[in-house]
């Protein structure tokens, strides 16, 4: 019965958007049609097109060069490359505005070098563009691709790619007839994930001026006071989401295949010469350099000349503990339902529960403006009924309860993240034979008995980096918090948000430092996972 209300909590929102879209006003839909809808879901295809198509090429190659040959510091490489995981793409595109300003120090000193005075004679191309767009967000999500493309190079058999040497291919087509098609399948499972985030993204996007199906729900909402204007937005954004996970399932329909029951031997990288050694390294570094290394010394430079002007802020401190605190109570959420559903699956095995957890999982692939729209309805509804109960009784008014105290946005993050809750669990529980459930039967121990005592201590690394991944998505998420969050309420997201929206990078520096340092945390964890796979 839990299982099931989480379900229904689950869709709860998409049933509220549909609710919303459909009773909206006959003259909002063909202004939208006419106006908003062609240009931002125009511009948020080429987006996606160009997104996927570069991170696939930089996620793709990348793991083919660390995995299939040995050069000068490829070890080191292999994990730098996740380092972009830790920047969220609103904060390299705050960062990169500030670097490659027309009168900013990088342009500065390349007009110097070419004898130029003014930027009326020499100046780069706008990065606030969709080419620039595309770029900013390829280069800090490419890393999607690189995990799952690595993974699946690394569980090839070494034996196809020999046998293909052996037939007078060469490394490169090694790798163009047989591990390409062979990782299909983990090639667009990386692709989708970095397109949901790039649907998800809000922040980049304004900045760098596109107007995406996302950037129009906030404008919508939030500029106009149109909210069934916003809800119908989001549903077509939410139908391009669908299309993109079909789409995604079209790609792997026949792709798969399978080893030797034998454990397979794993392919030896091919030791290059110095050379060409260097040109590898050089061409795994320039994504990293350009997607972490750059935005993370401006943040320590600007954050550091900012400390030493006016200090910390307290606004900062104050900022922190709502992020740590709101971030916590959407991780604490997330948990209890992801246990909750994984749980049910493991003592239940059917069709039924098997549909619960499907269903439950499907928040982490709604945009957080789509999934803020669907909780804002029902959440109100509340509030207002608890106020008309609350007048009746005292003949005062109690105010917003769930989206004055936070509570509307800790349900939006425990939505959006019960996927990777649901999955860290499965994956801890997996690792406990189901001899134990039955021996724990045997001697009358209840569900909940053998939950609290087997299960959750022989899962608790599991459930611990699953606690740390969601943690650190919920401080880095912006899109929901920006519309649920109470009045007087920033986070750092938030904080960051207005600052660069006003174009005052110094003041935002601080809080995006932050922001990089907690997201560190899980790519220090899925470095560690890597190195211990070998």
């Amino acid at each position: 019965m839990a299982a099931a209300a989480i379900a229904l909590f689950a869709l709860m929102p998409i049933a509220a958007l549909a609710w919303l879209a459909a009773s909206g006003p006959d003259n909002v839909w063909p202004h939208l049609m006419a106006n908003v809808l062609p240009r931002a879901t125009w511009n948020t295809l080429l987006l996606l097109g160009g997104v996927g198509t570069l991170t696939g090429l930089i996620g793709c190659g990348a793991a083919w060069l660390v995995t299939a040959y040995d050069f000068p510091l490829r070890r080191h490489m292999e994990w730098a490359l996740l380092l972009p995981l830790a920047v969220p793409t609103y904060i390299v595109a705050y960062a990169y505005l500030d670097i490659l300003h027309p009168v900013g120090l990088f342009q500065g000193v390349i007009r110097t070098v070419l004898g130029y005075d003014s930027p009326r004679d020499f100046r780069l191309p706008d990065i606030r563009s969709m080419s620039g767009c595309i770029l900013v967000m390829s280069l800090v999500l490419y890393p999607y691709v690189y995990i799952t493309t690595r993974a699946m190079f690394m569980t090839q058999a070494a034996n196809l790619i020999e046998i293909s040497r052996t037939l007078g291919c060469s490394y490169f087509g090694a790798f163009r007839r047989v591990a390409l098609p062979l990782a299909r399948p983990a090639i667009a499972v990386g692709i989708s994930l970095a397109l949901m985030e790039t649907l998800n993204d809000i922040g980049a996007s304004e900045f760098l001026g596109i107007r995406t199906l996302t950037v129009s729900i906030y404008s919508q909402w939030v500029n106009r006071t149109d909210l069934a204007g916003a809800s119908q937005i989001a549903l077509s954004l939410l139908v391009l989401v669908v299309l993109l996970v079909a789409l995604e399932r079209w790609a792997r329909r026949r792709q798969n295949y399978a080893l030797s029951a034998q454990r397979p031997r794993r392919l030896q990288p091919l030791k290059l010469p110095l050379g060409r050694g260097l040109l590898a390294l050089l061409a795994v570094s320039v994504p990293v350099t350009f997607g972490f290394v750059f935005p993370a010394l401006y943040l320590v430079s600007s954050a550091w000349r900012r400390i030493e002007f006016i200090g910390i802020s307290p606004a900062i401190i104050r900022e922190t503990i709502n992020t740590v605190v709101i971030s916590a109570a959407g991780t604490a959420l997330a948990l209890l339902c992801g246990l909750i559903v994984a749980f049910a699956a493991r003592l239940i095995s059917s069709r039924l529960t098997q549909s619960f957890t499907r269903i439950a999982l499907v928040g982490y692939a709604v945009p957080g403006t789509v999934l803020a729209i669907g909780i804002l309805y029902p959440v109100t509804l509340f509030d207002r009924g608890f106020d008309t109960v609350w007048h009746a009784a005292t003949g005062g008014t109690f105010g917003l309860l769930l989206l004055g105290s936070g509570t509307a946005l800790v349900l939006a993050y425990s939505l959006r993240f019960m996927a990777i809750s649901t999955g860290g669990i499965e994956s801890g529980f997996s690792r406990i034979p189901t001899s134990l459930d039955g021996a724990a039967r045997t001697l009358g121990a209840s569900p909940m008995r053998m939950l609290g005592t087997i299960h959750i201590p022989l899962s608790r690394t599991a459930i611990a980096a699953a606690a740390i991944l969601i943690f650190v998505d919920c401080m880095k998420e912006l899109p929901a918090t920006l519309l649920l969050r109470p009045l007087n309420f920033e986070t750092l997201a938030t904080h960051l948000y207005g600052e660069a929206a006003r174009g005052t990078y110094e003041d935002a520096s601080i809080a995006a430092l932050l922001i990089v340092l907690v997201g560190m945390l899980p790519v220090a964890i899925l470095s560690r996972i890597g190195r211990s796979d070998r």
